[in-house]
């Protein structure tokens, strides 16, 4: 029996592996459709596809779902979808950002406001929460790439603004308009990133103990399980500790 659940636990696990790992290819595939359709269906002549396909190629996906996903753009009967852009407060009046990809604006709404009231947040008016981050271009590389002081000369020399360089990766900022030419130049140097992405970043963070760190969590978890939305930015500050109980509440 106790190798019959352990078998069923480790399924458990595989299914639910493989049921993120759906959902990501496929928010992967949305963001390189309609980049594709927003310009060229050439990555050398499209920015923000050659963007799109290098983090879908950063997540093993596919090389035939990634021109599933080119193709579609050229779709007559395909889905329109348009950029959003969410702002509300989470728990602890932690600023929250959600950037959603829709054919059906009323519903991603509608959807991200009742994600945001079941946790005890508020969904507010664009701007409301955007002057607390900054609209920057982060690129990050592992560690095994170079040292700190190789990733700094080489960012420097493309133009980045700033390093951060930790066990597990380098990331990389630079203006958010440089974000092509740096990356361009970076892989030119280090070869090509992990990603590359434009992010909103937190200019400073909101301290939440561990009941609304663990409440915050759930929202944004919610949030990114969305079909309709592609990346959740949050100011929150939670120290070690806390964390602990988080991961001890779940």
């Amino acid at each position: 029996m106790a190798g019959h659940s352990q078998f069923k636990n480790i399924m458990h696990r595989k299914g639910r592996q493989d049921a993120v790992r759906s959902k990501l290819f496929s928010k992967l595939s949305k963001e390189i459709t309609v980049a594709a359709k927003m310009g060229m269906p050439d990555p050398d002549m499209n920015p923000r596809l050659r963007l799109a396909m290098t983090n879908a190629r950063s997540q093993s996906m596919p090389k035939d779902n990634i021109q599933r996903a080119i193709n579609k753009a050229s779709a007559t009967d395909g889905e329109a979808y348009e950029d959003i852009r969410y702002e509300g407060y989470g728990p602890g009046g932690v600023a929250v950002i959600v950037e959603a990809l829709t054919d059906n604006r009323n519903r991603t709404a509608s959807n991200v406001r009742a994600i945001f009231g079941k946790a005890g947040g508020a969904l507010g008016e664009t701007g409301s929460v955007g002057f607390m981050f900054e609209r920057l271009g982060e690129i990050i590389y592992p560690a095994d790439v170079g040292d700190a002081d190789t990733i700094m000369e080489a960012a420097i020399e493309a133009g980045a603004e700033d390093v951060e360089s930790g066990e597990e990766n380098h990331i990389i900022f630079c203006a958010f308009e440089d974000i092509n030419d740096v990356s361009k130049a970076l892989q030119d140097a280090l070869g090509e990133a992990s990603s590359v992405n434009p992010i909103w970043k937190p200019n400073s963070g909101t301290p939440v103990d561990a009941n609304k760190g663990a409440s915050l969590m759930r929202l944004l978890a919610n949030l990114e399980d969305d079909d309709d939305v592609q990346k959740v930015y949050s100011n929150v500050e939670i120290s070690e500790s806390d964390m602990v109980k988080i991961a001890e509440m779940e």
